[in-house]
């Protein structure tokens, strides 16, 4: 697939781009910034535990890295507040970039190079997002999903808030069905498993649609609830060096970018990124709504998501994260972390809003202008630590979060103190001169 990606980067590579330029300093939008930098760090809240333990640790404390105490709590904590949330907010912006992106190129007078630029963009991501699953050990990634996506993000540029935000609720409500429909399987796949042992126990001959339900619930169950032999066997194999983890994570990279894209992605992403470009348009995430209107966002929000949060994960730690309490409180997923998103949106807007704490303010801003790069960080920073050192499978879950904080203060430190000699990240710089077609000015004046 990568190969394809490259013949269709060299189909387009002598398209001439040269009016175009990067958005300019001058032209950014400091909330916008502030509100990036805030997922970006809040990203990783949840990814780490990906990063760190066996994959179905990410969402069942019980499989890997400890599920009382204080494991216990951090992983409530993220259920309840963080979950979704953070993914949400960053896809938001994704969309809401589009907009920037191309007002600003039009206000510039390049309406027929515009396209074209937007598509190499977005081609370029793909391979990048590619590079960050496949080369640097990160499987759940989503650059490569963002990129497939904003494939079909241009269309909707031009329509009113009202529309957007319809058509993304339309996509939730397919979401949810889905996940209902999934949901029901489950139930009846697990019932007829227990009703095949039973025949099994008797000696009876099992009826086809038995048969197969059983056989369904022993595969969703193995790949959901594997064996301690299994996942004493990747941890092993994610201690034993780079080829060893590459060889372990490839299948696992091919899923995210296959059957798990397609399956959850374009409901999750493509819904909130129009969203993000209703919000846009509306000024929201521009800081210039009153306190009261953030303040509503707040009451609402999390008025309806944390609640609903709440009963899911105590409900799934009360049934001993029992998998079909685990498909069954998917179907209230969506209204859990929509509305806890939205007001931790309305949470960070007042924040910009308000003269306190402006050093926090300017490196939260400088940590979201160097989103791609400090992404992409903290994925090498943890295969460093997890597969070069051998540290894969060996840290309690809560212990996770002492590195967590490390990279944070890390990375608000270093940002605004890059920023002072440089125009762009790193790899915000070398996306941009790829899509350009031109080396961007890296040095600052």
């Amino acid at each position: 697939m990568i190969i394809k990606v490259l013949e269709v980067a060299k189909l387009i590579k002598h398209i001439p781009v040269n009016n175009l330029q990067p958005l300019k300093a001058d032209r950014r939008i400091n909330s916008i910034d502030t509100l990036r930098g805030i997922a970006l760090l809040g990203i990783l809240l949840i990814n780490i535990v990906g990063m760190a333990l066996p994959d179905p640790a990410y969402f069942d404390p019980s499989l890997s890295g400890g599920h009382t105490g204080w494991n216990l709590r951090v992983f409530f904590l993220n259920s309840i507040f963080f979950e979704g949330t953070m993914r949400g907010i960053f896809s938001l912006l994704f969309g809401a970039g589009i907009v920037l992106f191309v007002n600003n190129k039009e206000e510039d007078g390049n309406r027929f190079e515009l396209l074209e630029v937007w598509f190499r963009r977005l081609i370029w991501l793909i391979i990048i997002g590619m590079i960050h699953a496949y080369i640097l050990l990160w499987p759940a990634e989503i650059l490569f999903a963002y990129g497939m996506i904003g494939l079909f993000l241009f269309p909707f540029r031009r329509l009113n808030p009202g529309k957007l935000i319809g058509i993304s609720i339309l996509i939730v409500l397919i979401g949810f069905v889905l996940n209902f429909k999934d949901a029901k399987i489950a139930k009846r796949e697990q019932i007829q498993y227990f009703e095949a042992v039973e025949l099994i126990n008797k000696e009876e001959k099992l009826p086809y649609e038995t048969m197969m339900g059983y056989y369904s619930w022993i595969e969703k169950y193995a790949t959901m609830k594997p064996t301690s032999e299994i996942l004493e066997s990747r941890i092993e194999k994610m201690q034993s060096g780079y080829r060893a983890a590459f060889n372990e994570l490839k299948l696992s990279s091919r899923f995210y970018e296959s059957d798990f894209h397609y399956r959850h992605n374009y409901i999750d992403i493509l819904s909130m990124m129009l969203l993000g470009i209703a919000l846009f348009k509306l000024r929201i995430l521009h800081a210039e709504k009153s306190y009261q209107f953030y303040l509503f966002m707040i009451l609402f929000g999390y008025g309806i998501g944390i609640p609903i949060n709440y009963f899911e994960t105590t409900t799934f730690i009360n049934n001993n994260f029992a998998l079909i309490s685990y498909y069954d409180l998917l179907r209230t997923y969506d209204m859990g972390r929509i509305p806890t998103m939205m007001g931790h949106i309305g949470i960070i807007m007042i924040f910009c809003k308000s003269g306190i704490i402006l050093f926090l303010k300017r490196s939260l801003a400088a940590v979201g202008r160097m989103a791609l790069t400090n992404y992409i960080m903290h994925t090498i920073i943890a295969t460093i630590i997890f597969v070069g050192f051998s540290q894969y499978g060996k840290w309690q879950r809560y212990e996770l979060y002492y590195l967590v904080a490390l990279i944070w203060i890390f990375q608000l430190i270093a940002s605004p103190i890059w920023l002072k000699y440089f125009r762009f990240g790193p790899v915000e710089w070398l996306w941009r001169s790829l899509s350009y077609m031109k080396w961007q000015k890296f040095l600052k004046d």
